[in-house]
């Protein structure tokens, strides 16, 4: 597995190596051991699947507060997405900025997203999978979100937004808001 840094700190990229011989092919999803760089002794204790129907349709952007924040390890097992982080730590050189990577299951790449950090992803695919592995469990009361469109951050989305949740759609914008941001 090839493990690259990012332009945001404690964000990877995680590239499986795929093996093919007549059969077919092989790679590792997840390995602890090659991951443990970015785990940092953190263990997986929750794996999600999502399923996306509508190309341009937008996940996110989604974290969780202290004390149940969460590295998430993301990767696209069906369809292609544009896969984003965002970086919510105060006081990080990189506060409010923003990196992108695609997901495909031809490219074998996975987002790591740590704590402090919002994620979310457009569809570029229609009937889109991501698989997630996560170091927290998921709390109602600590999650946390951040528009998709939110000017502060300025994501410029390959494709024209659609299908948005009225959870995501009602986040509040970070304008004037960051006393609130305890991540």
């Amino acid at each position: 597995m090839n493990i690259s840094a990012t332009a945001i700190a404690g964000v990877w990229i995680a590239e499986s190596t795929v093996r093919q011989d007549h059969r077919g092919a092989f790679s590792r999803l997840f390995c602890a051991e090659e991951e443990s760089s970015f785990l940092q002794g953190r263990s997986i204790v929750q794996i999600n699947l999502s399923l996306t129907t509508a190309a341009g349709a937008i996940r996110g952007l989604h974290f969780q507060h202290p004390p149940r924040a969460e590295m998430k390890i993301v990767r696209c097992l069906r369809g292609r997405v544009f896969d984003v982080a965002v970086d919510l730590r105060k006081g990080s050189p990189s506060f409010l900025k923003w990196i992108a990577v695609e997901l495909a299951p031809d490219n074998h790449r996975a987002l790591v997203i740590p704590e402090g950090c919002a994620h979310g992803f457009q569809v570029l695919e229609a009937n889109s999978e991501l698989l997630y592995l996560h170091t927290e469990f998921y709390s109602p009361a600590c999650e946390g979100g951040v528009r998709f469109d939110d000017p502060m951050v300025g994501i410029d989305w390959p494709l024209p937004p659609r299908d948005l949740s009225e959870r995501d759609l009602g986040h509040p914008p970070l304008a004037g808001s960051f006393e609130g941001l305890s991540i």
